[in-house]
């Protein structure tokens, strides 16, 4: 018998309060979707991190087995569906298992099939096409969400670079974008020669390149869901970007803050209006689900300019799934999942974004992704676990208890912390710590991290304690992964 089409946000949840359908997120960690297992009955992560040392009951995580060097997030997910626990732990539950991932790619798809899986995000050959940050420009330009004034254009010399700038009337202050790559990794500031020759071989030869005028502006990151009855768009949420006490890579993201007055209301409304009119062209490009768009925000002028499109899940999914709006009607990777089930509904989407849009809806938390900034490796032997945290008032951090629900900090003085790194890991440069979640901002109004913040930070730091590499290991130093795992 088909079942009756939902009708409002209560038949909504209830739909899922009683979901029998086995859904899967499998990734390194289940902190882009963290919470979600506690709106959707049979809801699980397979994950090749434990962060929680066993202690997460839907968390399932497989012993450690021989394999090749991890160099993407889709090599973990393809390792662990061919994992023999993980085979077993999903026959074992049986009836027709949903995948969900943060990243996967046809492999991964060849590898769910073999399973019986059926993979719930729109085809990784789509995703790649929509990923591909020359055509995010394009797809704007199509849906009427205008990027930083820009050419794309293959560059052969940095004369050839300055001609075709000349032409294109953007200047000679220039931000460079290649098509694919992570933030921090596959962006060049080049005002000079001596700049485009630091980064030559990254240009040079990588066809398509995106040139943009350089502006001074504010990152931000919004989150979205395009579905069947329309486009339902999340917060404006601020990024952190660069900050050396977070992250060694320049421009690279290192967190989000969520609150209701973080831009003016004009930006975000502008911002919540393209982001809308985005979402509706991809749904036209054939593209559904869960989606991330950064904007540009000129501090000079208060333009707003499409910066990248993620067509999936991202670092901030786990802000824009917990804040208030999220908790007053359901979070929005809900509907993602809505969506892909095929079952009926009709929601007033536009009634349901203008109550979204309230300032009211959204509450203040930040989240910092804590790297090791330092260019030395060693080998860690003491790491914070996952928890509550609290700071005293001389500065100092202190674990309190365990949790592993980030709604259970209380204050201010207390963050949600979620270990990646544990004792016997090679602390690098870039390696991710852990993620630190606090009520309140990490910023100042000048987006400069506050004080509060910076304690937070140190604090946590000064919990890892690490040997030196032995004498034999100092040789072949331990590379730095290609890929950022959140």
């Amino acid at each position: 018998m088909p079942r009756k089409m939902l009708k409002n946000m209560s038949e909504i949840r209830r739909f899922f309060h009683r979901n029998e359908d086995p859904i899967y997120f499998i990734s390194a960690t289940n902190f882009n979707l963290l919470g979600i297992d506690e709106w959707c009955k049979n809801f699980k992560y397979i994950c090749y991190l434990d962060c929680y040392d066993g202690r997460h009951p839907n968390v399932f995580c497989p012993s450690e087995q021989p394999h090749a060097e991890f160099q993407s997030i889709e090599d973990i997910n393809n390792y662990l569906l061919q994992h023999k626990e993980v085979i077993d732990f999903i026959k074992r539950r049986g009836g027709n298992p949903k995948f969900v991932f943060l990243m996967f790619d046809e492999e991964t798809e060849r590898l769910a099939n073999e399973l019986g899986a059926v993979v719930w995000f729109p085809s990784a050959k789509l995703r790649t096409s929509m990923d591909n940050k020359i055509e995010t420009v394009r797809v704007g330009n199509k849906a009427g969400v205008p990027s930083v004034p820009n050419v794309l254009a293959e560059v052969t010399s940095y004369e050839n670079l300055r001609e075709t700038c000349d032409k294109a009337g953007i200047g000679h202050d220039l931000v460079l974008q290649s098509a694919f790559g992570d933030s921090g990794h596959t962006t060049f500031f080049i005002k000079s020669e001596a700049d485009f020759r630091s980064h030559a071989d990254e240009i040079i030869g990588e066809g398509e390149i995106k040139i943009m005028k350089r502006i001074d502006c504010r990152g931000s990151a919004i989150e979205a869901c395009t579905t069947s009855k329309g486009t339902i768009v999340g917060p404006l949420m601020t990024e952190l970007v660069g900050f050396k006490e977070l992250t060694p890579y320049r421009g690279g993201w290192c967190g989000n803050e969520i609150f209701s007055t973080a831009f003016p209301k004009k930006v975000r409304e502008k911002a919540r209006q393209l982001t809308f009119k985005f979402g509706e062209q991809l749904r036209k490009e054939g593209y559904s689900g869960y989606f991330e768009l950064d904007f540009l925000i000129d501090t000079k002028t208060g333009d707003i300019w499409l910066g990248e499109l993620n067509p999936r899940i991202t670092g901030a999914s786990s802000m824009t799934n917990h804040a208030a709006f999220a908790h007053a009607d359901a979070p929005l990777f809900l509907f993602h999942l809505l969506d892909f089930s095929k079952v009926k509904f009709d929601l007033d989407i536009t009634e349901l974004n203008s109550r979204w849009a309230d300032p009211d809806m959204i509450d203040s938390w930040s989240q910092m992704v804590v790297k090791h900034t330092e260019d030395s490796v060693d080998i860690i032997t003491e790491a914070p676990q996952t928890g509550i945290y609290k700071m005293h008032d001389d500065g100092r951090v202190v674990f309190d208890r365990f949790d592993y629900h980030r709604r259970a900090v209380e204050s201010e003085n207390e963050a949600f912390f979620l270990r990646i790194q544990k004792p016997g890991d090679y602390r690098y440069e870039g390696a991710d710590l852990g993620i630190l979640v606090t009520r309140g901002r990490s910023m100042t109004n000048n987006f400069q991290l506050n004080d509060r913040a910076k304690k937070w930070i140190h604090g946590i730091k000064n919990s890892f304690v690490a040997k030196p590499l032995p004498a034999a290991d100092v040789g072949p130093v331990y590379s730095e992964p290609a890929f950022k795992i959140l």
